[in-house]
This record gives C-alpha cells, sequence and structure tokens, in this order.
C-alpha cells in the first residue's frame, strides 16, 4: 500500500506542485489526485513519479511499497 502522505511530502520537500509532477510524470492531474485518494499506483506510474521525484530505490520503496 502506497504511503500517500509520505509521496505529498516528498513533493512538497522537493518544492514541486502536484501540477509539474503530474505533467512530468505523464498522468493527468486528475488521475494524480485520485491515486493520492486510493493509494492505488499502477507500476508504470511508480516508474515515472520515481524518475520526476528523483526518488531512490529506498525513498521509492518506503513511499509505494510500504
Amino acid at each position: 500500500m502506497t504511503d500517500t502522505n509520505a509521496l505529498r511530502e516528498c513533493i512538497e520537500n522537493r518544492g514541486m506542485s502536484m501540477k509539474f509532477v503530474a505533467e512530468k510524470s505523464g498522468i493527468l492531474r486528475e488521475t494524480l489526485y485520485n491515486r493520492l485518494r486510493t493509494g492505488d499506483f499502477k507500476i508504470s506510474e511508480i516508474s515515472a513519479l520515481s524518475n520526476v521525484l528523483s526518488l531512490s530505490r529506498d525513498e521509492r520503496d518506503e513511499i509505494f511499497f510500504a
């Protein structure tokens, strides 16, 4: 299950907006908000978000595979 609070905090700590992250990751803004609500991300979305946020493997695992 995704730790959506940790993901939101990570985005905020990197000084990025949800809109920016959605655009750079190729995810519709509405879809990103829905995923943050449900915590149900696809593998392709996890990969894209990890790249945009420059997450290490440990950070990625802590957020998406908690």
